[in-house]
């Protein structure tokens, strides 16, 4: 299997989980400022989650871009971080219909830490599997962004119970730490190009 071919393949599960996220914002039954009041919880629970879900899209599909070769533990570390993905649209929906409670917003972390830690596992298989050689490797090294948040992740999840606020404002802070794409990629992107045309 080539690396485009389940690049594909995820496009398409992102897209889906997108698609039944959105499906969840209820149409109001008043034509009022007042009838839009009520699914402000949930409209902001959607809107971070899509940009969590944009996200790890751009990323994946730079992670794929980089790998030479497919193995069937990367399927498997692929379909694990697609497991987790694919439970947002549930804990989205729960917390936002509950207006950010403790307990939906503490699963509505512990599916993103469990998401992190699965991009990670996906990552290291994928540098393993390529060897000494690993573009990916060179482009990312010993990720410490994406342990930063893995840590991040696992202190909200346990502040929900205490102030679901801090929580929140956790998920926004990871959200805007990797809202601009990753720039050790982009910038191996550009010197790949740059020895194309002038091979």
């Amino acid at each position: 299997m080539t690396s485009e071919r389940i690049a594909a393949f995820s496009d398409g599960v992102f897209a889906i989980i997108i698609t039944i996220m959105v499906l969840e914002l209820k149409v109001p039954h008043g034509a009022d400022l007042g009838a839009l009041s009520g699914l402000l919880p949930i409209f902001l629970t959607y809107v971070l989650s899509f940009i969590v879900l944009g996200i790890y899209w751009n990323n994946h599909h730079h992670m794929f871009f980089l790998t030479d070769r497919i193995t069937g533990g990367i399927l498997w570390a692929n379909l694990h971080l697609l497991f987790w993905l694919s439970l947002m649209p549930f804990v989205t929906g729960w917390m936002g219909e509950n207006h950010f409670a403790p307990l939906p917003t503490a699963l509505y972390g512990a599916v993103l830490l469990f998401s992190g830690i699965a991009y990670y596992i996906l990552e290291q298989t994928i540098i393993r599997n390529q060897g000494a050689n690993s573009k990916l490797e060179a482009a990312v090294g010993s990720d410490p962004k994406g342990m930063i948040s893995v840590v991040l992740y696992a202190v909200a999840v346990p502040l929900a119970f205490v102030n679901q606020l801090i929580s929140d404002a956790i998920y926004v802070l990871v959200a805007l730490m990797w809202l601009i794409p990753d720039r050790r990629i982009e910038s191996l992107f550009d010197e790949m190009a740059r020895k194309e045309t002038n091979a």
